[in-house]
C-alpha cells in the first residue's frame, strides 16, 4: 500500500481512561508505520454544550445521588443496540463525524467509548467503513455491543465469552487486555523515584489514588491513618486536578509519612515501589496494576461499571474491596503483615495479565485492514 492508512479513534473524556486508551493505540498504531491516526472527542466536537453538561453530570454521580447512576447503568445494561434508546444514544454526533468521514475518509474508526454514531453514517454515506471496539472495563454493558462491528477486543476472556453467547462469532472477539502504554513498566528507574521522593526503603510504600470527585477531606484523613496505623509512607496521586493538589498538600504538610503528587507520567515506577495501590476501580488504572502486579485495595467503587469491575477482580483474588475506612486499614495490614497474603494476591493478578494489549490491537487491526484491501484488489480485477 503506497498511500498512508488513515484511522480515526473516538473516545470520550468520561474520566481519563477512555483517552489514555485511545493515545496508547494511537502511538501503538503510528509505531507500525504508514499510519495516520486522528483522536477525536466526538461528543465535545459536535455538541459542546451537551459533552460540558454529560461530564458535569457524570463527575458529581460519584458524590451526589450515585445510586441513580447505577440504577441506569444496570437498567440500560441489556438493551439491544435496535431499541429506540440505543437507537437514540448512537445518533449524537452523526452530522459531525459525516462531515469528517467525508472530507478525509478514514480506512476504519476504533471505538475506546460506546458512542457507535458509524453505522448510522455508513448507511447515510453508503460506505463500508471497518469498525472495531476497545472495551475499556471488565464488565461488558450492550452499549459497546452493535452487529455492524468487525471486531472487539475485551480485557479478559470471561467477556469474550458473554460476547459469544450473545451470538458473536469467536473470530470477531479477542481478549487482548485494555491497552495502556506500550512503555508501562519497561523501564527500572524505581530506586532514582524513591530517591527523588526521599523515601525510606525500610518502610513500605502504600500508593493511593485521590480522586477530584470524592470527598477531598476523606482522602486526607485516610492517608492520616495509612500513615499512623499501618506505618506505611503514603504516595498520593491528584492527577490533574491542581485545586486537589493544593489541597492535599496543605491538609498533609505535617504529616512526614505523606507524599503528595500531581498528574505523573510515571505511573509504573511508582507502582513499581509500592507495596500496594488504594484507588477507585477505573479499567486503565485497574490494568496498569494488573501489568505491575501490585495488590489492589478498592475504597468504595459507586454502583455502575466501577462496582462491577470491583466485584470481578475481588472474584479473581485479585482486589479487595472495602467500604470502610476501618476495612481499608484492616486490608491494608493484612496486606503487608499477614504471610502469604501479598504473594497470593500476585499470582491472581499475574494470572489476568496480559501484556501489550495496545500492541496486540494494532497489529491485528493493521493485518485485518491488509486482507480487506488484498480482496478489494482482487475484485477490481476480476
Amino acid at each position: 500500500m503506497s498511500e498512508k492508512r488513515k484511522i480515526f479513534i473516538l473516545y470520550a473524556r468520561f474520566g481519563e481512561g477512555h483517552w489514555q486508551a485511545a493515545s496508547a493505540l494511537r502511538d501503538s498504531f503510528i509505531r507500525r508505520g504508514n499510519t495516520e491516526v486522528k483522536l477525536i472527542d466526538l461528543l465535545a466536537e459536535s455538541n459542546p454544550v451537551l459533552n460540558s453538561v454529560s461530564r458535569y453530570v457524570y463527575n458529581k454521580s460519584y458524590s451526589v445521588l450515585p445510586q441513580l447512576y447505577g440504577w441506569v447503568y444496570d437498567a440500560t445494561k441489556s438493551m439491544k443496540s435496535d431499541s429506540l434508546f440505543a437507537s437514540w444514544l448512537h445518533s449524537f454526533g452523526a452530522l459531525t463525524l459525516q462531515k469528517l468521514v467525508e472530507k478525509e475518509r478514514p480506512d476504519a474508526i476504533v471505538h475506546t467509548f460506546p458512542i457507535l454514531v458509524l453505522p448510522l453514517v455508513n448507511y447515510r454515506t453508503g460506505r463500508k467503513i471497518p469498525m472495531y471496539n476497545v472495551v475499556t472495563d471488565f464488565d461488558l454493558h450492550l452499549r459497546w455491543v452493535h452487529p455492524d462491528v468487525d471486531k472487539y477486543y475485551v480485557a479478559t476472556e470471561d467477556i469474550s465469552k458473554q460476547l459469544c453467547e450473545l451470538g458473536v462469532h469467536p473470530k470477531r472477539v479477542s481478549a487482548t487486555g485494555i491497552p495502556i502504554r506500550p512503555s508501562f513498566m519497561s523501564g527500572s528507574r524505581e530506586a532514582s523515584v524513591a530517591y527523588g521522593h526521599h523515601l525510606s526503603p525500610d518502610k513500605p510504600v502504600v500508593l493511593v489514588m485521590a480522586a477530584a470527585s470524592t470527598a477531598w477531606a476523606d482522602t486526607a484523613e485516610l492517608c492520616r491513618k495509612l500513615a499512623a496505623r499501618c506505618h506505611v509512607q503514603v504516595l498520593v496521586v491528584c492527577g490533574r486536578s491542581l485545586s486537589l493538589r493544593s489541597f492535599l498538600s496543605a491538609e498533609l504538610k505535617t504529616e512526614s509519612n505523606a507524599t503528595v503528587l500531581g498528574y505523573v507520567e510515571y505511573m509504573d515506577d511508582l507502582m513499581a515501589i509500592s507495596s500496594c495501590i488504594v484507588t477507585k476501580p477505573g479499567g486503565l488504572t485497574l490494568s496498569e496494576a494488573i501489568i505491575a502486579e501490585l495488590p489492589i485495595v478498592l475504597y468504595r467503587p459507586v454502583p455502575g461499571q466501577e462496582r462491577n469491575n470491583a466485584r470481578y477482580l475481588e472474584s479473581k483474588g485479585a482486589a479487595v474491596v472495602c467500604q470502610t475506612t476501618e476495612r481499608l486499614l484492616l486490608a491494608v495490614s493484612e496486606l503487608l503483615q499477614v504471610p502469604g497474603r501479598r504473594k497470593e494476591m500476585k499470582k491472581a493478578l499475574r494470572a489476568l495479565g496480559k501484556r501489550g494489549a495496545s500492541d496486540s490491537i494494532a497489529l491485528d487491526i493493521d493485518r485485518q485492514l491488509h486482507i480487506m484491501e488484498e480482496a478489494s484488489s482482487v475484485s477490481a480485477l476480476v
